[in-house]
C-alpha cells in the first residue's frame, strides 16, 4: 500500500504553476509642484500638448507609461479644480513636462487647455508611483478610448525594436493619430464601444506571453476585464484594466484588475 501511495502524484504536482507577477510597483514621495506653461502645441483639431516648466519639476519622476498626475488649476470662477492626467513626456535635461488635453470635452480642464498660453500657472501633484511593465513580453495589447491615447502613444514610443504591439482604439476620426515606434505596431481603429469590445473578442491572440493593458470608460472597462479574464483566459498578473472616466462623473479613476 505504501508503494502505491508513493507512486500517486501529489496534488501540488497536478496543479498548474501560479504565474509569476513580473510587473513592479514603485512608490514616490508625493509632492505638489508649481509650474507654468512654456508652450502650447496643437495636435490636430482634437488635442493639444501643453508643456510646463518650473524649478519644482526638479526630481520629477514618471517611470510608467500609464502613470497619472493630479493636474491642479483655477477655473473661470477662480475655484481650484483637480483632474487626473497622464504625463505624456518628461525631459529631465530641459526640465519640461508635457501633458496632452482633449479639446472636444465639456469639462473645466478642456476649457482651461483651450485658453492656455505661455506664462499661465498651474500645479502638478504626484505621481504617487508607477507600475513598471517589462518591455520584453512576446507581445503587448494596448487598448482603450480617446482618453487612453496619451498613455498608449507614450508606450508605443517607448517600446524597443523587436517588440510587438497590438493597438485597439475607439476614437473619432479627428483623434486618430499614429505614433512612430521602433517596435512592430498593428493599429486597429473603431468608432464605438461595441465595436471596440468586439475587436477584443475577435482579435487573433498571438502566441507566447503577452501583457494586456486597457483603459477608458468605467462600464466598458468592466466588460473588457471579463473578456480578458473569462473569454480569453488571460492571466490576471499579465493585465491591467483601468477606468479613466465614468459617464456622468466629473472626476473619476479606478483600477479594475488588481
Amino acid at each position: 500500500m505504501d508503494d502505491i501511495i508513493n507512486q500517486m502524484p501529489r496534488m501540488e504536482d497536478t496543479l498548474s504553476p501560479t504565474p509569476t507577477r513580473r510587473v513592479q510597483r514603485v512608490r514616490y514621495e508625493l509632492r505638489r509642484r508649481e509650474v507654468q506653461v512654456a508652450r502650447v502645441t496643437p495636435l490636430g483639431p482634437a488635442f493639444v500638448a501643453v508643456t510646463f516648466v518650473g524649478d519644482d519639476l526638479r526630481g520629477f519622476v514618471s517611470g510608467g507609461f500609464d502613470d497619472h498626475v493630479k493636474f491642479v488649476f483655477a477655473d473661470e470662477a477662480g475655484e481650484e479644480v483637480r483632474r487626473d492626467y497622464t504625463p505624456r513626456r518628461f525631459d529631465a535635461a530641459k526640465g519640461e513636462l508635457t501633458i496632452e488635453f482633449a479639446l472636444h470635452g465639456h469639462g473645466a480642464a478642456s476649457r482651461w487647455a483651450q485658453r492656455a498660453e505661455p506664462g499661465h500657472r498651474a500645479a502638478i501633484g504626484g505621481p504617487r508611483g508607477s507600475m513598471i511593465i517589462p518591455t520584453d513580453y512576446d507581445w503587448h495589447l494596448l487598448a482603450g478610448d480617446a482618453s487612453a491615447l496619451p498613455a498608449i502613444h507614450r508606450r508605443v514610443e517607448e517600446l524597443p525594436a523587436g517588440a510587438r504591439a497590438l493597438v485597439v482604439l475607439q476614437a473619432e476620426p479627428a483623434d486618430r493619430r499614429l505614433q512612430a515606434s521602433a517596435a512592430q505596431v498593428d493599429w486597429h481603429w473603431v468608432a464605438s464601444p461595441e465595436q471596440w469590445l468586439a475587436s477584443l473578442q475577435r482579435l487573433p491572440w498571438p502566441a507566447g506571453s503577452g501583457y494586456a493593458w486597457c483603459a477608458g470608460e468605467a462600464s466598458v472597462m468592466a466588460r473588457a476585464r471579463d473578456v480578458l479574464l473569462v473569454e480569453r483566459s488571460h492571466p490576471r498578473v499579465d493585465m491591467r484594466v483601468a477606468a479613466y472616466w465614468k459617464r456622468g462623473a466629473s472626476s473619476f479613476h479606478e483600477e479594475m484588475s488588481e
